[in-house]
């Protein structure tokens, strides 16, 4: 089926006058091939479209086309209608260059009239229409190909998006502990200075006494390094005498008095009422990493075989191990007496971060100087209980060396029932496998007189810690370093 022809010259210079069909891009290509010759451009020449998925039904037009762009969407409409979608578009670029695009015929979901465009079957993301132009027009269009590519690539901006994510599964298969991440932060609130007047330390004061924090910890054997600090405004409602400084919101000049207080208030036209606590929290993490330990127990069970403290700064941790002659013991079964042993020939820790994957860290600091954080009184209740009920104990604890892991994994298994003969050997890591940063502070040297739980552990060689224990009847926890005017906040 072909529409009327009108007489064409056959002269190779374009006519002026003439109206043809051309090619209108609607919407680019996702791939690299849009401004290739096999794709179809704006001011292609249009001349047959073929309708139809087999050569024997295929139904075409050639040009010219009557009545031009108007008289082709009546043809895609009553196609659309029919639900014979599929179109072949034959062009001619320049004299006696030809291309060819395969697509489908689908409605212009932007435009308002009923408008028809094909999209390409290859590539959905292109689009094109048609629009009627003259020969010579689109000839300048075609020849201006070259400046048409730089002006789309000036024009041409990212596209942003949504995506789905599986976060449950995710979150259940790639952390070692689900649902909770590896990062390890403490918040300190900016120290009260005039409890009377509620005025604050500045900023500075707050970022020493994290650094102090970090530095004790580190100098009693805990085995964390620095990763970050940064400031965290938390809002608060305040009274105009209260704030250190306060912000008009019509001056840019209040911002400098901002820079080290860590108290400010905002104004409104009835005086100071919302007030910015400038808190600092400190980002850490353990040397090694978080090594998973599971403690067994059998019905014989009399005690777990070691018991627990914790230091100044807030950590809790293996304080003592029973004897080696003691076997039998969970401590001695899962592992964890060899793990304690090897922390304290390295002047080391054996801190506990996790107890049944609930982390036992210090969390904030009050703005009295109070360390919030765990007492070891309720986690021995609650290792008791384990003891009694015969519930496997799962403790998380702190390594000191990043290539002691993978050795304890072929040492020991966590849920091995026997206890290795070799494992003390195997556990202890290699000299100059790691090397500490010079920045980083290095545990003090333990002395024979230091007898405070949280002071660190003795060396191999020195004299033992002196830690009081409690085993009075089926306990065999340390209840030391707990005072309630001192400590438990």
């Amino acid at each position: 089926m072909t529409l009327d022809r009108l007489s064409q010259s056959s002269s190779d210079s374009p006519n002026r006058d003439l109206k043809v069909l051309s090619i209108e891009c609607l919407k680019g290509s996702s791939k690299a091939e849009e401004w290739t010759g096999d794709m179809l451009q704006t001011g292609d020449i249009v001349e047959e479209l073929r309708i139809g998925d087999s050569p024997d039904a295929l139904i075409r037009f050639k040009s010219p086309f009557k009545n031009g762009k108007t008289a082709v969407n009546k043809i895609l409409q009553d196609s659309y209608k029919r639900k014979e979608t599929s179109i072949r578009v034959r062009v001619r670029r320049g004299p006696h260059e030809f291309a060819e695009l395969q697509a489908c015929i689908v409605p212009n979901d932007s435009s308002g009239k009923k408008q028809y465009v094909l999209r390409s079957i290859t590539d959905p993301n292109y689009v094109v229409g048609f629009f009627d132009r003259t020969e010579a027009e689109c000839f300048q269009l075609q020849a201006s190909r070259t400046t048409r590519m730089a002006n789309a690539l000036t024009r041409t901006r990212l596209q942003d998006g949504y995506v789905s994510y599986p976060w449950e599964r995710r979150m259940q298969e790639l952390l070692s502990v689900p649902n909770s991440s590896n990062f390890l932060s403490i918040l300190l609130l900016p120290k009260v200075s005039d409890r009377i007047a509620f005025r604050y330390n500045d900023v500075e004061d707050t970022l020493a006494r994290a650094n102090t924090w970090l530095n004790a910890a580190q100098a009693s054997g805990v085995p964390v390094v620095f990763m970050n600090v940064q400031t965290e405004s938390l809002l608060t409602k305040i009274s105009g005498e209260t704030a250190s400084s306060t912000v008009n919101a019509g001056s840019l000049s209040d911002l400098s008095n901002l820079a080290n207080v860590s108290l400010y208030g905002f104004e409104d036209y009835h005086g100071v009422d919302i007030g910015v606590v400038r808190a600092v929290r400190l980002w850490y993490a353990p040397v090694g990493g978080e090594y998973p330990i599971e403690i067994k127990l059998k019905e014989d069970d009399t005690k777990l075989g070691f018991s627990i403290g914790r230091t100044e700064e807030g950590f809790i941790f293996i304080s003592t191990v029973t004897d080696e002659d003691q076997e039998n013991v969970p401590a001695t079964r899962s592992g964890l007496s060899d793990l304690y042993k090897a922390a304290t020939d390295r002047s080391r820790l054996l801190v506990v971060s996790r107890l049944s994957n609930q982390r036992v860290l210090p969390w904030m600091v009050s703005s009295t100087g109070a360390i919030r954080c765990y007492d070891t009184v309720s986690l021995s209740q609650k290792l008791s209980l384990h003891r009694h009920t015969k519930v496997p104990i799962l403790l998380h604890v702190f390594l000191w060396d990043g290539g002691l892991a993978s050795s304890s994994v072929e040492s020991t298994s966590v849920e091995s029932t026997t206890r290795s003969s070799n494992m003390s050997t195997s556990m202890l890591p290699v000299e100059g496998s790691r090397r500490p940063n010079e920045n980083q502070i290095q545990p003090l040297p333990h002395e024979g007189s230091e007898s405070d739980a949280g002071g660190g552990v003795s060396g191999h060689g020195s004299p033992p810690m002196q830690l009081q224990r409690d085993t009075v009847g089926d306990l065999s926890f340390s209840f030391n370093n707990f005072s309630i005017s001192n400590n438990w906040v």
